[in-house]
């Protein structure tokens, strides 16, 4: 739930520096001068950059949370015993300790969305946020494809 709560805040700072920067834009191209409407323009191009980040950003959370409850609710998640520090973070021994079984599944399965999603969580338990948010990307495309077919 803290990580909602931060997430709202930040986007909520993202919008508010979007608005602004956005007013600030506006007022140097309406104000004639070739040097501020030029960076008036690329002002503008800034908070266009932004929203867009921020928008990949908070869908790429929401589809990564409905893929995790859906596995939750088919009983797939992991389930392996493993040591956590107070904060709640994987202690990493134990996450590399797990890891290879899941690349294993993905090596087994390449197209599994399951697997991939999978290997994500074990990416992350074992400290690599790079490598976990790829296969949870990779997860998310493959589930959109499945899905995709059945309909």
């Amino acid at each position: 739930m803290t990580a909602r709560i931060g997430v709202a805040v930040m986007a909520a700072l993202l919008a508010l520096y979007i608005v602004l920067v956005a007013q600030r834009a506006w007022l140097l191209l309406i104000s004639g001068d070739p040097i501020g409407v030029a960076m008036g323009f690329a002002l503008l191009v800034l908070p266009l950059v932004a929203a867009w980040a921020l928008v990949r950003e908070i869908m790429f959370g929401v589809r990564a949370e409905a893929l995790g409850r859906r596995l939750e609710a088919e009983g797939a998640l992991p389930d392996d015993e493993v040591s956590v520090r107070p904060s709640g973070r994987v202690i990493r021994a134990d996450g590399d300790a797990v890891f290879p079984a899941y690349r294993d599944a993905v090596q087994a399965e390449p197209d599994s969305w399951r697997a991939w999603y999978r290997l994500g969580l074990a990416y992350d338990g074992a400290g690599d946020r790079r490598r976990a948010r790829q296969a949870i990307s990779r997860s998310i495309r493959l589930e959109t494809a499945e899905h995709r077919a059945r309909s």
